[in-house]
């Protein structure tokens, strides 16, 4: 059990290149989905074929995901301008 004085302090978080990272595991997804295509007969023989459907949805879920990481860093880029619009000094 934690005492209260060894709590510490979240850290910040960490900003990287998040639409570059959003978009190559999308990619990542939809190339294990097409990789596994031509083996259709085989996962489904073998009872299997929820692996191919799940590399298709995550690649779906990455374009959802590269649409709103590239609309939250528009908007942190324009309320990053604004602020220094605001701020003359």
């Amino acid at each position: 059990m934690w005492k209260k004085s060894e709590l510490r302090e979240a850290p910040a978080p960490l900003e990287g290149p998040v639409v570059g990272t959003i978009t190559g595991g999308t990619i990542i997804w939809f190339v294990l989905f097409l990789g596994q295509l031509p083996f259709y007969g085989w996962f489904a023989d073998h009872d299997l074929t929820r692996w191919v459907w799940t590399c298709l949805a995550g690649g779906g879920l990455g374009l959802l995901g590269i649409w709103y990481v590239r609309k939250r860093d528009a908007a942190i880029k324009r309320d990053a301008a604004a602020k220094a619009a605001a701020d003359p000094s």
